[in-house]
This record gives structure tokens, sequence and C-alpha cells, in this order.
């Protein structure tokens, strides 16, 4: 077994395209994160889950709205001027209506999908793989590529960032793919790319709409960075946990 690095960050995402929470420490099953992409952020008026990357005019300020589950499980939202409020809720779906512009409501997602006012259904946009797995030698590397940029890892979204020794002139995630990784009892297969869309260029707090870096990514990576994970076993894992090749 080959040792790569240690878990530098952890997230989950409890609201599609919303802010995340980071964790120091989570359980992953064979669906992801415990809690990860629980429920969606909708359009009230056309039933649309929230698309920052397809259509960003409208809904780019949505990754300003942060997000947390308590330790019993219920879902908190809070504007960046606002006060953590309880979700799904009317109040809660007023405040950040008012925020985004428009009449908005969080729902939760379920194996049979939501249905809204007028009979329509909605499900989770992104069903490509339970866990992405993102490491800091290839943050670096693209800061290299791009240095006015800010590689900050929130662009990403992943689940795992691990901290490793940069290798030159490399994403070195990209070359994973097929292999078994562990971090502690947690074991995973690398199943493919993570290939990035709009939503790493929108700004968010503490850093800036940046074109630059999807372009950076086109050019030297095949629109990639980090990598998609399959569970092979389930496991809780913490904030400087090893990762290593099995």
């Amino acid at each position: 077994m080959t040792d790569l690095g240690q878990v530098a960050a952890l997230w989950r995402y409890p609201v599609s395209s919303l802010a995340g929470q980071p964790m120091q420490a989570l359980s992953f099953g064979p669906d992801g994160a415990e809690g990860d992409r629980s429920y969606g952020l909708f359009d009230v008026a056309s039933g649309i889950v929230a698309a920052p990357d397809r259509n960003p005019a409208k809904w780019d300020r949505a990754p300003r709205v942060r997000t947390r589950l308590s330790e019993g499980g219920g879902l908190e939202v809070r504007t960046p001027d606002g006060e953590w409020l309880t979700a799904p809720d009317a109040a809660s779906d007023a405040e950040i209506g008012d925020y985004l512009g428009f009449e908005v409501a969080v729902r939760p997602y379920t194996d049979a999908a939501p249905q809204l006012a007028d009979g329509s259904t909605v499900a989770p946009r992104y069903r490509k793989a339970p866990v992405h797995l993102l490491t800091t030698a290839s943050l670096a590397r693209l800061k290299a590529l791009h240095p006015e940029g800010n590689p900050d890892p929130r662009r990403f979204r992943p689940s795992i960032v691990v901290a490793m020794p940069e290798v030159e002139g490399e994403f070195p995630e990209s070359a994973w793919l097929g292999r078994r990784l562990a971090i502690g009892d947690l074991e995973l297969t690398v199943s493919e790319p993570c290939r990035r869309c709009g939503f790493t260029v929108i700004a968010q707090d503490g850093f800036d709409n940046d074109p630059g870096i999807l372009r950076t990514l086109v050019r030297h990576n095949a629109h990639n960075i980090g990598v998609y994970c399959t569970v092979d076993r389930p496991g809780r894992i913490r904030e400087g946990d090893t990762l290593r090749f099995l």
C-alpha cells in the first residue's frame, strides 16, 4: 500500500448548488457523504432546479447562501446578510427568494422526485458518482498554469480534499482511473475524471468570477480537475487521515 497524502478538508453540500458545509469528520455510505445533496433549491414558477452553471444570470448568487445540517439532521440556511433559518420553511424560502429576486423553495430529494404545485417533478441534477476527490497537488498545478487566478477548492465542490506533494507538470489524480483507494475504513474506486462546468468560474465569498479557471482546465487537462469515486466499503473519515492506494 502506498501512502499518498492526508485529508485536508471534508465537505458535504446539503442543498444542491448552495454553499457547502465543512466537516471535521464525515461518514460515507454507498450513496456518498451522509446528508450530501439531500435537498434542492427550485424556481417555484417553473419547477426547475437551481443551475448556476447553466443560467448564471439567474442563479449566480445561489452559492453564497450557506447551508448546514444539525447533529439531529435538521437543515438550516443563511443568506449573506441574514440569520440561520430552518428549512424547508416558508420563512427561509422567502428570505432566499428575496436575496435572489424571485420565488424559490427548498425541498428534499426523494427516490420519487418531489412534485411542485403545477404537478411537475424535479430530481437531483448530479448522478455521476457518490464521491468527488480533489488533491492540493492539482490545485497547485492549476495555480501554476493560471497564476493570476484563485483555485479555491470551493469552486470545485469536492467531498474530500487531500493534501499531497506537488507532482511537476501533472494533475496527479487524473492518472488514478480504476485504482482502489483507502482512507481509514473507507474504500473507494476511482471511476472517472471530474469534468468541470461553468460553476467553477462563479464568484463566491473570498474569490471573484474568473473564466480563466475553466479555460485553463480545458487547455491543459481535458476540461477536468479531481476525480469521481464509487464507494466499495463505507466508512467514517476525519481530517488528517491518510489516503493510500490498495
